[in-house]
């Protein structure tokens, strides 16, 4: 078959949408604790390596024909890609792998600073496999919301033109759980250094969210005029989004901030994702200012209701997604034979339509990733110690840190600090590299009130 125009648009979307994930990992990175940041980007990271396994493994047939119950596919039926092996078929393949990485990797941010690194790489393939793949079959596959699915037919199909079901209420969903799971970070709400140490990286990242998010949402164009019109939505409603977040913020706080300019641009995106082909741009903008205003909203609830979703993972990512999809019952636009929304003469049929993937989204997410993290958590725990929590995750679990802070050394074996990630003095005539820290008594131990220093009640005990 003949390399066409279509098939070079298809790859470098999803080179877009891959370059997302670090991009990703660029933003939470920066909107942790300094000696948080590396372990941050390290649980974006992973989720390539992971999901890009289980997708040409078994992930690309359960997300895809024939199904089981129109819930899942038949995870034998293209096992290793068998039979897959026309260039339009592989193509498509990869493109969909770079959705489900970045679908996982958005849960990380809600459980940043506490979560051991082993039990995040357990949770990423079996989330994956048991909750993504299902719920993209559902949706996009031919499942129980498409076309000849029972919900699809009794209802009309659901619109999702790029995962605001699938990706973001997802992803919200599980964060959500997950953090009522593992619970909340030491001084949640108290310690004020919580803020995101690196506002620069965040603002770095959200850009390479914005670039990456134009492969997102018009990866999947069938038509030059559908991927322009999804052309200027996805620059639409993030741009409006920022300055309904920022106004927002100046009047409730009094000040606009630059971390709330990255996050309305990232609620927008969100926003449009589902939407992106079947809103005009008008109905683009005043979708981004309702996503901009509910979202700056929304991430303060945290507090007021206790839970620690660190990143604001559901504030974004859940909100947005919920108002993205709902909002096509109201705004979306007649056309390729869909009625269009409320507002369009459309009647009530996509409103019943849109909440009801909606609802199936959020219970069937919910469910799963509650059995997924319980089993995890009661057996290999999915939190990491409290001593490493004040240590902070990046030199705990990784032996790295992200910033010298004139300690002597970034990673490899850190000898410097060898006795402060094992609580084991060097071997017997080791040295030190030069510059190193004085080696702390055998008997030293972390206190968790002194931010980590060392004390003489104990040695600490690490876990791997």
């Amino acid at each position: 078959m003949e390399l066409t125009a279509g098939h070079v648009w298809l790859m470098v979307a999803a080179a877009l949408v891959l370059f997302m994930t670090p991009g990703l990992a660029f933003f939470y990175g920066g909107m942790t604790r300094a000696k948080a940041a590396l372990n941050m980007m390290m649980m974006s990271f992973i989720s390539i390596g992971m999901v890009g396994v289980v997708w040409v493994l078994w992930g690309a047939s359960m997300s895809s024909g024939q199904g089981f119950l129109e819930i899942v596919g038949n995870p034998f039926a293209t096992f290793g890609l068998e039979g897959i092996d026309t260039p339009d078929g592989l193509i498509k393949v990869g493109y969909a792998s770079t959705f489900a990485i970045i679908t996982v990797a958005l849960i990380s941010g809600a459980i940043a600073d506490r979560a051991k690194f082993g039990a995040w790489s357990v949770f990423v393939p079996v989330w994956v496999t048991l909750v993504y793949c299902p719920l993209a079959f559902m949706v996009w596959g031919g499942g129980l919301f498409g076309p000849e699915g029972e919900l699809g037919k009794a209802l009309g199909p659901a619109i999702d033109f790029a995962g605001g079901t699938v990706v973001h209420i997802n992803a919200g969903v599980a964060a959500l759980v997950l953090v009522l799971i593992i619970g909340n970070r030491r001084g949640f709400g108290k310690d004020p250094n919580h803020r995101p140490h690196n506002i620069p990286f965040v603002m770095l990242g959200a850009a390479i969210l914005w670039f990456g998010w134009f492969g997102f949402n018009a990866g999947a164009a069938t038509t030059a005029e559908q991927a322009g019109l999804i052309w200027v939505n996805t620059l639409a409603a993030p741009a409006a989004a920022m300055l309904g977040w920022l106004v927002t913020e100046r009047i409730r706080d009094g000040h606009p901030t630059s971390l709330g300019a990255a996050s309305g641009v990232v609620a927008g995106l969100v926003a449009i994702t589902p939407a992106c082909a079947n809103v005009s741009p008008v109905g683009a903008l005043g979708l981004g200012v309702v996503a901009g205003v509910a979202s700056a909203l929304a991430v303060g609830l945290k507090f007021r209701w206790g839970f620690d979703d660190s990143l604001d993972v559901v504030g974004v990512h859940l909100v947005s997604g919920i108002i993205g999809t709902v909002a096509l019952g109201f705004i979306a636009v007649p056309a390729d034979g869909v009625g269009g929304g409320l507002f369009y003469g459309g009647g009530l049929t996509q409103l019943w339509a849109q909440l009801a993937v909606a609802a199936v989204a959020i219970v069937y997410s919910a469910v799963l990733t509650a059995v997924i993290a319980l089993a995890i958590h009661k057996t290999m725990g999915f939190r990491v110690s409290q001593e490493q929590e004040v240590v902070g995750v990046d030199l705990s679990l990784h032996a790295e840190t992200a910033y010298e802070f004139g300690v002597g050394g970034h990673g490899g074996s850190f000898q410097p600090l060898h006795e402060l990630i094992t609580g084991k003095p060097l071997a017997e005539g080791a040295e030190a590299p030069a510059g190193a820290p004085a080696a702390a008594p055998a008997g030293a131990a972390v206190d968790t009130a002194s931010n980590g220093q060392k004390t003489a009640a104990g040695k600490e005990s690490v876990e791997a």
